[in-house]
């Protein structure tokens, strides 16, 4: 199964850091959050990534065209021109870097990808560029192929911003510094989608996927949730990029699933 993902976003609310980048390349301890999201997908077995390119997308296409030499020991021989690699430790994915415009919305970069999906393959994954997660894909995927819908949505309760009180009056009982947000289930960007979606995309770049197409799979019964209980963080400012990049260093990121 592929995974699609949409990585050509401006980043707007992250501009410390995207002013020189494109946010799936900001780094989590020292490797770019899209290489963490991808790891995830891996470590569930899926390998093969369409990712949508937009705004200075040509620096994610540098990282994975040099991203085997950077990984490898190799002899350069300088008057030949010729290279050796005699060590590469780099995955083993496959990967397809799809211009998909810089204004391009969601829906019109999804709508472009599915071009490159395998016409054997009715089902594939679909995810943002700056988001991690500890969800279980291969139950996810386990639970789209279950249920026969068009479409799955991973729900997920997202942790508060701001330290919870307890009141008792005015004397504070309790205090939560992220507690879980015990409002509503919200769109956790983990998608498992059929192909037979792309009817509800239309033809114009400014398809939004998480409103027409979104909205119109919800009123046809053909969109379903997937529960996830566990850690999802959305790298949407600096406080969250220095809150995920403090888990990682100190060996308490729930997002590795990977050995």
């Amino acid at each position: 199964m592929k995974a699609i993902i949409l990585a050509g976003g401006l980043g707007t609310r992250l501009a410390e850091e995207t002013a020189l980048r494109p946010k799936p390349m900001v780094e989590i301890g020292g490797k770019p959050i899209l290489w963490h999201i991808m790891k995830s997908y891996a470590a569930h077995g899926v390998k093969d990534f369409i990712i949508c390119l937009g705004y200075k997308g040509y620096m994610i296409k540098e990282y994975f065209f040099n991203y085997a030499i950077h990984m490898s020991d190799l002899t350069v021989d300088l008057r030949s021109g010729e290279t050796q690699i005699h060590r590469n430790s780099s995955e083993d994915w496959r990967i397809s870097l799809i211009d998909t415009g810089d204004l391009t919305m969601t829906g019109g970069r999804l709508r472009q990808a599915m071009a490159y999906l395998d016409p054997a393959e009715d089902d594939f994954c679909l995810t943002y560029g700056d988001g991690v997660s500890d969800c279980d894909i291969g139950a996810l995927i386990g639970f789209h192929k279950a249920h026969g819908r068009k479409a799955t949505v991973t729900a997920v309760r997202p942790a508060s911003r701001y330290g919870q009180l307890a009141l008792d009056g005015t004397t504070v009982k309790a205090f939560a510094e992220k507690p879980v947000d015990e409002g509503g289930w919200i769109n956790g960007g983990f998608f498992v989608l059929n192909r037979s979606i792309a009817s509800a995309l239309g033809t114009s770049n400014e398809c939004v996927w998480e409103r027409e197409p979104l909205e119109q799979l919800a009123a046809q019964g053909e969109l379903q949730s997937f529960f996830h209980n566990g850690f999802w963080q959305p790298m949407d400012t600096l406080r969250d990029r220095q809150m995920l990049e403090a888990m990682w260093d100190r060996k308490e990121a729930p997002w590795k699933v990977w050995a």
